[in-house]
């Protein structure tokens, strides 16, 4: 199982929010380039990189902070956050993204993620963010009438490789993971899944390591010190 440390911007610095609020932000560092290059230091082998200026308004806002990023570190990077025409998703890859995440537009422009499949194949992911089981969008600010689990199903059809799957109630909160809603989507598809938001603790990796996941996204714990990087790279 792959371990993303996340790497939240808005206005150029490393940041997080408290279940996607906006409104309840905490400043981590000024510079996510350094912060990408202390994760590899830590053996990390994959980032998890969002604009959440761009999540939040659809028009990816921190390239240039995302663009430093990549070419601060030797190791694979993820980016999302706005992404809503193959221009953008050609712009990340041009800076060297190794996959870029669709998040609102999955759900509100099937036809574009339809092209994006078809035009890079596994180099697109989608994020499922989801609220209560129903899929949230626009930066978590607006929550949507579709099932997470109708959108997997209707995801895998249309040749995605990789989803996110984040418990928006769960993100940020140091309480673990919504574990049966993930084992019900993990059983659900033969796509890889990535689990989000409130891994918390080696008990936590070690759940999703077992459950057969692809991949989880660690947060809020690494950076206030709950988990240390290297403790949980042993647990997988």
């Amino acid at each position: 199982m792959i371990l993303f440390p996340a790497i939240d911007i808005r206005n150029g610095k490393c940041v997080r929010l408290i279940q996607g609020d906006y409104n309840n932000e905490k400043i981590y560092h000024d510079s996510p380039a350094l912060v990408a290059e202390q994760w590899e230091k830590s053996q990390a082998e994959f980032l998890h990189v969002v604009d959440l200026d761009g999540a939040k308004d659809g028009v990816p806002a921190n390239i240039g902070t995302i663009r430093d990023i990549v070419h601060a570190v030797n190791i694979p990077v993820q980016v999302g956050g706005g992404v809503r025409s193959l221009d953008i998703i050609r712009d990340y890859l041009s800076a060297g993204a190794e996959r870029v995440i669709i998040g609102t537009a999955a759900i509100s422009d099937k036809a574009f993620l339809k092209r994006a499949v078809s035009t890079c194949g596994d180099q697109i992911a989608v994020s499922i963010d989801a609220r209560n089981g129903y899929v949230a969008t626009d930066g978590w600010t607006e929550t949507s009438n579709v099932k997470a689990a109708d959108l997997v199903k209707e995801l895998e059809e249309i040749g995605v490789t990789t989803v996110i799957y984040t418990d928006i109630l769960k993100d940020g909160m140091l309480k673990g993971p919504n574990f049966q809603e993930l084992e019900t989507i993990n059983q659900l598809t033969s796509i890889n899944v990535i689990a989000s938001g409130g891994v918390t603790s080696k008990a936590d990796i070690r759940r999703l390591k077992h459950m057969n996941l692809y991949g989880a996204i660690i947060g809020k714990a690494l950076y206030d010190g709950t988990l240390s990087f290297q403790a949980i790279r042993e647990e997988t």
